[in-house]
C-alpha cells in the first residue's frame, strides 16, 4: 500500500480527543501498522506530525482550542514585534517549534510559543528537524482538556533541560505562572505584567491584554 493511501485511511479514522493518546493502531490493528513506541524521527516523517508531542515514545495530541490559540497568537505577535526591533534571537510557535532537549530520549516538546537566543544554534542556523536543545523561553497556554499532571511534568522537564524562563498561561483564571531556572516562581493576575527579564530584556506585556475582552451588550450583533 502506498504511503498516500495509508495516510488517507488513517485520516478517516476518528481518534478520541484524549490529551494522552494511545499509539496509532491500537484501536484497529487490522487497518494500520502497529507501533508500541515512536521515535523523534518518526514524528518528523509523519504527515500530521505537527499535531503531536512525543512522551516516552507515545504520541500526545496538542489540541489548544480556539481561546488558547487566540491567547497564544496574541503573545506570539507581541514577542515577534519586540524581537524584530531588537534582533535577539529566534521565535517559533506550537507545531513548528519542536525541541528534543534530552537527545537519545523519546521525548519531543512543542511549546505554544518559544524563543531561542542568537548564538545557540550550530552555525547560527535553525535546524530543519527538532532542536537538540532547550529554548530560553517556553510558553504553555493551558487548554480545558490538559491534565494538570501533564502540565506539571512539562514544567519539570523544562527546568531540568535548562529553560531559563517559563510562562504558563491559564485562560480560565486569567493568570500567568512564571517559573525560572533558579527555582523561583511568581503568579501574575490581570493587573500584573509579563517581564522578559534577562531572556528578552526590555520586553513587557500587561497580562490583562492577553485575554480577549468580554463584549458589551451593545457590541453583540443584532439577531
Amino acid at each position: 500500500m502506498s504511503s498516500a493511501r495509508l495516510h488517507d485511511r488513517i485520516g478517516r479514522k476518528t481518534v478520541p480527543r484524549f490529551f494522552l493518546l494511545r499509539p496509532f493502531g491500537r484501536r484497529n490493528m487490522n487497518d494500520i501498522a502497529v507501533k508500541s513506541e515512536y521515535t523523534p524521527e518518526d514524528l518528523l516523517t509523519m504527515p500530521d506530525g505537527y499535531r503531536y508531542e512525543l512522551v516516552d515514545g507515545t504520541l500526545v495530541e496538542r489540541h489548544r482550542g480556539w481561546l488558547a490559540g487566540v491567547i497564544g497568537t496574541e503573545l506570539l505577535f507581541r514577542i515577534c514585534n519586540f524581537n524584530h526591533q531588537h534582533k535577539l534571537g529566534w521565535v517559533n510557535q506550537g507545531g513548528d517549534g519542536s525541541y528534543q532537549p534530552f537527545p537519545g530520549k523519546r521525548l519531543v516538546r512543542k511549546p505554544d510559543v518559544s524563543f531561542v537566543r542568537f548564538g545557540r544554534f550550530p552555525g547560527e542556523r535553525p535546524p530543519s528537524g527538532h532542536a537538540l536543545l532547550a529554548p530560553d523561553l517556553a510558553v504553555e497556554v493551558v487548554s480545558p482538556n490538559d491534565l494538570y499532571e501533564e502540565v506539571d511534568r512539562k514544567i519539570e522537564e523544562y527546568v531540568r533541560a535548562g529553560v531559563r524562563l517559563i510562562w504558563v498561561i491559564s485562560p480560565q483564571t486569567h493568570t500567568v505562572r512564571v517559573y525560572r531556572l533558579n527555582g523561583s516562581s511568581t503568579s501574575l493576575r490581570e493587573d500584573g505584567e509579563l517581564d522578559g527579564e534577562d531572556v528578552l530584556p526590555g520586553f513587557r506585556c500587561p497580562v490583562g491584554e492577553l485575554f480577549p475582552a468580554e463584549p458589551d451588550d451593545g457590541d453583540s450583533p443584532a439577531a
